[in-house]
């Protein structure tokens, strides 16, 4: 399965009256830090429930009038908004983990041993 399609199978799940957002899409999919990949999906393809990804915090990215659609498409579904940010604490999509999501590389918790300096007598 390509990135691409993961990206949309993954855009898929978000039922009607809950959001996500892209870096979220992005890490559900398998593909954590790949946002700007999921604009590029949504840009590309159709049939999908495109208003429900939105920004980091909830906030709509679009301009202009498509930034009012998404917006109407949105409270048509139930969404609720807060300002112009979408209420991501009733309305945000969890995705379920995955293997793809679970296996990744975890952080190190603790700073690599500092180098030692070479010593030199005088």
């Amino acid at each position: 399965m390509t990135m691409h399609t993961r990206i949309l199978a993954t855009i898929r799940e978000i039922p009607r009256g809950k959001v996500s957002t892209y870096g979220a899409v992005a890490t559900a999919a398998g593909y954590p830090g790949a946002a700007r990949q999921v604009v590029g999906a949504l840009r590309r393809s159709f049939d999908l429930p495109w208003q429900r990804v939105l920004g980091a915090g909830g906030e709509i990215k679009l301009r202009g009038d498509s930034a009012i659609e998404q917006r109407l498409r949105l409270e048509a579904e139930g969404v609720a908004f807060r300002g112009r940010r979408v209420d991501m604490k009733r309305h945000e999509f969890k995705f379920a983990r995955t293997k793809a999501t679970a296996t990744r590389k975890k952080k190190r918790t603790s700073s690599p041993p500092a180098r030692k300096r070479p010593t030199t007598n005088h």
